[in-house]
């Protein structure tokens, strides 16, 4: 396991992070955010970054701990500022999957780590781009149906369709036809912008 002089928290419940930390060798804690995320029409990175952020403040003014708090937030961005967020129902999502459908978008993940002990933070984001094929309707429903993405962003998931060992030739059944970037990143979470992250934000608070 990787340890770190402080303790590490993850202001999440979200599995697919949980999964992407523990998988990597990380001792954490999960303290659950009571941020209430803003939902947005348009993209920006300073509106990603209020919702990454907002999780990882929420958590550290609420503990007494001498701990590194993140929190993460996923967006999925079509023709460059509409936003798609999670589906509110079965035809929002089918709705959202359409509209990805022979087209590409981007997905960017903002990383926040907070100091509990002193509230300095870092954030940072990622971009993914990522294109799907031609989708077609009974594809559409049977997906929905059968994986129930209302919890994602966007309508899908990318470990849905392709693992991280296959993404560079994902198989013809899967939605996504390319990925160019940081397939973890589309997961929710980049271990490789993490680790970067918390390397230096570390050292900035020795």
């Amino acid at each position: 396991m990787k340890n770190f002089a402080k303790k590490i928290i993850l202001a999440s419940n979200s599995p697919r992070r949980k999964e992407i930390l523990l998988r990597y060798g990380y001792e954490f804690e999960i303290v659950k955010s009571f941020y209430k995320e803003e939902k947005f029409e348009t993209f920006s990175y300073e509106n990603i970054k209020k919702n990454s952020l907002g999780k990882a403040l929420d958590v550290a003014q609420r503990i007494q701990s001498d701990a590194v708090v993140i929190g993460a937030d996923t967006m999925v961005i079509l023709d460059s500022v509409c936003l798609l967020n999670k589906p509110r129902n079965f035809n929002e999502a089918v709705f959202m999957l359409k509209n990805l459908s022979a087209n590409s978008h981007d997905v960017v993940t903002s990383i926040s780590l907070v100091d509990a002990k002193s509230l300095k933070s870092v954030t940072d984001f990622t971009l993914t781009k990522v294109t799907f094929r031609e989708i077609y309707d009974d594809e559409i429903i049977n997906y929905i149906k059968n994986k129930n993405p209302m919890d994602k962003a966007g309508s899908y998931g990318i470990q849905d369709f392709i693992s991280e060992d296959n993404f560079f030739n994902p198989p013809k059944a899967s939605f996504i036809q390319k990925i160019d970037g940081d397939y973890l990143n589309v997961v929710g979470f980049s271990i490789e912008s993490f680790e970067k992250m918390l390397g230096s934000f570390s050292k900035a608070l020795q």
